[in-house]
């Protein structure tokens, strides 16, 4: 897919280096929850580590963790402690 902005853009995204677009492209797609991890790093044209360092360092997280994966994680937990 060949995406051409508008030239006001550029100025925007110089400073974030090459392939912006396809980096901010694939976050707002993993953070919308519409793809997953691995995908948006694909998309993104970056190995797993390396979108996640990204998205850490644009976005202060790099995982999306849902709360109910979280509470059945501790749940887990609970159960093996007992």
């Amino acid at each position: 897919m060949l995406v051409e902005l508008q030239p006001q853009f550029d100025e925007v995204l110089q400073p974030f280096g090459n392939h912006a677009v396809e980096f901010f492209l694939a976050a707002s797609l993993y953070h919308a929850r519409k793809i997953s991890f691995a995908s948006a790093a694909h998309i993104a044209g970056l190995s797993f580590d390396a979108f996640r360092y990204r998205l850490e360092e644009h976005f202060n997280q790099g995982f999306l963790m849902a709360d109910e994966c979280v509470l059945e994680d501790f749940a887990t937990v609970d159960n093996l402690v007992l």
